[in-house]
Formats: structure tokens, sequence, C-alpha cells
């Protein structure tokens, strides 16, 4: 397997992370989807991180939908959702805020970073700020006793690191200290050491 795409996206991290505890052997290929566009499109053409090129041919993209094929190859001692429907609920619930939060932050960047300052459209800004801390507010209280390392605690940690890697004047680490600590724990273990966020 290839995993097409650059770590400092949280999509590409919380996938590659996911497949190292998994076990799954991949190469990872840190391809940009700005700067090595026509290189990725030669991959898959849609040029979407993260992709994933499996051992025949079949380009899997979408974080979400490539955890999901590699959850469903997992034997029971590597899978990273609960099987039982209440915990998978409680999983898929801090999973979306945790995705919420990565959207919400990419959105922020694109629109510093993508569009001229004389374009910046404030309430656009001010609505998806407040989406975002909406997000991690919730996050950090769910994530008050989490010890587990399931798919929800992988997320939420890598989307915490994005946001303070690239939205940290929004995001105030001091006000979500659950979240804080947690992620400073999960950054510690060796798959996320292996797979940085740069």
């Amino acid at each position: 397997m290839k995993l097409i795409g650059m770590l400092d996206s949280p999509y590409v991290r919380r996938v590659a992370i996911s497949l190292d505890l998994y076990g799954v052997d991949f190469a990872h290929e840190p391809l940009s989807v700005f700067s090595t566009y026509a290189q990725f499109a030669q991959i898959n053409p849609v040029v979407k991180a993260p992709s994933l090129v499996l051992d025949d041919g079949t380009v899997l993209m979408d974080s979400s939908l490539i955890l999901d094929y590699l959850e469903a190859l997992a034997p029971a001692d590597k899978k990273l959702l609960p099987q039982q429907p209440t915990a998978r609920a409680h999983d898929l619930q801090l999973l979306g805020l945790a995705l919420a939060a990565c959207e919400k932050s990419v959105q922020i960047v694109y629109e510093h970073n993508l569009r001229p300052a004389e374009k910046l459209h404030a309430p656009w800004i001010e609505r998806v700020s407040g989406q975002l801390l909406a997000a991690y507010t919730l996050l950090d209280k769910q994530l008050a006793d989490s010890q587990a390392l399931t798919q929800a605690s992988i997320t939420a940690a890598v989307a915490w690191s994005f946001s303070q890697f690239t939205v940290a004047s929004v995001v105030k680490a001091d006000a979500f200290p659950n979240l804080k600590r947690h992620a400073e724990r999960l950054e510690q273990h060796p798959a996320f050491k292996r797979y940085p966020i740069a």
C-alpha cells in the first residue's frame, strides 16, 4: 500500500498513524496538493489527500472512507472502533467533533493563506471560528477521562495538534485543558512520533 499526502494535513496524519497501529505495511509518499499538484494528479486525478493506493492499484480517498476499509480488514485485537453499538455511537460522536474541528481549522487557514487580504470576509471567519471553538468545547468535556487508544482519541489528538500548529491564535490551549493534556500524551506514542505533523 502507498499513502499519498503531506503529514501537515490532519487527514493524512490520522491515516498514517492508524495504518501504523493496524500493523499494515505501507509506503508514505509526501506529495502536496499544491506544490506537486501534477505529480499527485498522475496518481489520483482528483488530487485529494489522503489517497491510499492499494496493492491491486485501487485508489481510495477521504480519510474516513480509507479508515473504514482498514477497520474492516483489522483483526479483532487491532480494531480502533468499538463493535458494541452504544460505545460505537459515542466514539462516532467524538469523531464527528474532531473532524469538524479539522475542517474549520482548514477553512481558517485557507481563508488567510489563499484569499487576498482585501477579500477576507470577517463575518465568515467569525462564524467558522465559532464553530471550531464549539467543537473543541464539546470535545474537551467528552475527553475528560479518556485513556483508550481508539480512532476517536487518535483523531482528537491529531486535530488538536493541527489546530495548535495552524490556528493557535484562535484556539487558546489553556481554554481546553483536557484536550491539551490528551494530545500531549498521545504525541508521545511511538506511532505519533513516527508521523509528526512537521
